[in-house]
């Protein structure tokens, strides 16, 4: 069985652990958590023939003080960037950390999720931004951790493009 080590990053409050939840206990909360350090979950997925192990590493959210342990990042094979689309300021912490993590653990596949999609009449990130870093070959997924809109397709895309 393959086991793929799978890192949740971006700022606080985005929906780290809702989404996490939402994957692998398909149970949402409205009741905020904030994580301490990092939060390890598993998952067991099909991908095509192949039986899958995400190891989802749900990393402590990250603002201008305290960034990302890059120690949590050692043998990521992926990672999901979340931002808050209510919230774009999150959108600049994703692309620093992006830049970071780059730096420690080289080319690995990401996708970007753009959370909180079903707080739609709330959105606040520039459409154009998102095209200029599509762009850049960031892809961009909508989800919503409250609905579950997106979230199992998502992960299973990651890991299809790991199991390759």
């Amino acid at each position: 069985m393959l086991q793929k080590k799978i890192c949740l990053l971006g700022a606080f409050g985005v929906g780290k652990t809702s989404l996490v939840r939402r994957f692998v206990d398909t149970i949402f909360s409205d009741t905020y958590l904030t994580t301490v350090g990092v939060k390890i979950d598993k998952k067991l997925l099909t991908i095509g023939t192949e039986q899958m192990a995400l190891i989802l590493w749900d990393i402590a959210g990250e603002d201008e003080v305290s960034a990302v342990r890059v120690s949590y990042l050692r043998g990521a094979a992926g990672y999901l960037l979340v931002v808050d689309g209510t919230r774009p300021e999150t959108l600049d912490t994703a692309v620093s950390i992006q830049a970071r993590v780059g730096a420690e653990v080289g080319d690995v596949p990401f996708v970007v999720l753009l959370n909180k999609a079903d707080l739609q009449e709330d959105w606040a990130i520039p459409q154009e931004r998102i095209e200029r870093l599509e762009a850049a070959g960031w892809a961009f997924r909508r989800t919503s951790a409250k609905t579950g809109m997106g979230v199992e397709e998502t992960f299973q895309e990651l890991a299809a493009r790991l199991a390759r």
